[in-house]
């Protein structure tokens, strides 16, 4: 018999404390080794942490909505075998960590799954569980604020905010009062893009099984423009300016738990396919809350699309460490001058937001120019000029 300790896991550089989310397990339960214990938050991601040996859950030291560090300690195991042995493993099937996840997003208990000798598979899970118990859950209080939702026009609704979105609040006015951000605009004609995708979209899709976007035009053409400008990839260390020799590149996504940002490594180095097919593959992981925190720690610069939500302008948000970041806008067909002449073309605004403290306005303009150019002449993109 030991005493086991149960600590948050390693949390990236730039995360400097999480959340006690939610406690799976209560003081005196008998959990199983690798049994999910509790789920912590950071900002970026949940994390959950298992139980790194069986035994009796004999203390909780943070309870849910407390704050915790790095490799804090947050609980005490003390490990029994025998009474495991005795005990546990003839009252509940046994279970792998994959399968504790599929039941729970099913609402199901393994134990009430049909399933051959002690152990609950995959396969198991994936039957019709009409006969599976379901667990009880408590019910939450829908935060829809539709009027359809309330029962009369003056009737107000009070709920908890969440501890992902106090911490994204806490971010958002940290970044506001430590950073000088400063916005500057910009107007690019999507015409030649557009025509160069419409022309190989198809032949793109069926070579490299991934659709061709405009993200991974723009990504090509911040890469370039960070190469000619790099204060604009460089960020703030206490009195020190770092400056980074590679472009890791922050996509911004839509997730269940709202935007995220993972983080594309060395993209210098990536075709047009490269970058296509890894942001449809952490889009996915965004959606189905796979990604690591590696995934979303550090990158020297952001793109972000509120385009694909209806936006036509906003100044977007640095994402600290951070210098700057780019945001992308809907496309709408606008009049524009050519050659003296009147004519409809394909128009995105663009937005660079950027710390003045570090880049100064020059440079943030002409490194928006450099993108301009690339996306109206993307042959510069192919020829590298």
């Amino acid at each position: 018999m030991s005493i086991e300790e149960v600590k948050v896991p390693e949390l990236a550089e730039s995360v400097s404390e999480a959340t006690i989310l939610k406690w799976y397990k209560q003081q005196g339960d008998v959990v199983n080794e690798d049994e999910k214990l509790v789920d912590i938050e950071t900002d970026k991601i949940i994390l959950e942490v298992t139980a790194p040996k069986a035994g009796t859950l004999i203390k909780i030291i943070k309870n849910n909505d407390e704050y915790v560090q790095s490799a804090e300690n947050i609980a005490l195991i003390e490990t029994n075998p025998s009474y495991l042995n005795d005990e546990d493993e003839k009252d509940h099937a046994k279970t792998s960590p994959a399968v504790r996840k599929i039941a729970a997003e099913q609402g199901v208990d393994p134990d009430s799954v049909p399933h051959k000798g002690d152990r609950v598979i995959k396969g198991d899970l994936v039957k019709p569980a009409s006969k599976a118990v379901r667990r009880s859950a408590k019910t939450l209080v829908p935060t829809n604020n539709s009027p359809s939702n309330m029962t009369n026009s003056r009737s107000e609704k009070r709920v908890p905010m969440n501890s992902f979105r106090k911490r994204v609040a806490e971010r958002l006015v940290s970044v506001q009062h430590e950073s000088a951000i400063l916005t500057t605009f910009n107007e690019i004609n999507m015409q030649a893009v557009k025509d160069l995708r419409g022309k190989y979209k198809d032949n793109f899709e069926k070579k490299y099984d991934v659709k061709l976007g405009f993200m991974s035009f723009f990504t090509k053409a911040v890469v370039s423009a960070l190469q000619q400008f790099p204060i604009v990839n460089a960020s703030i260390d206490g009195e020190d300016i770092v400056y980074h020799n590679y472009n890791d590149i922050g996509i911004a996504v839509s997730s269940p738990r709202g935007l995220v940002v993972p983080i594309l490594r060395d993209v210098e180095k990536m075709s047009f396919a490269e970058i296509e097919q890894n942001i449809s593959q952490v889009a996915k992981r965004a959606n189905d809350g796979e990604l690591t925190m590696d995934e979303l720690s550090g990158g020297t610069f952001s793109i972000t699309n509120g385009g694909i939500f209806g936006s036509m302008l906003s100044t977007p948000i640095l994402n600290p460490p951070q210098s700057a970041i780019l945001g992308m806008h809907n496309i709408v067909e606008r009049p524009v001058a050519e050659n003296g002449q009147v004519v409809i073309r394909p128009i995105m605004y663009v937005a660079l937001s950027y710390d003045h403290r570090l880049i100064d306005g020059r440079d943030a303009v002409q490194f928006l120019v450099a993108i301009k150019n690339a996306i109206e002449d993307p042959s510069r993109l192919l020829l590298d000029i």
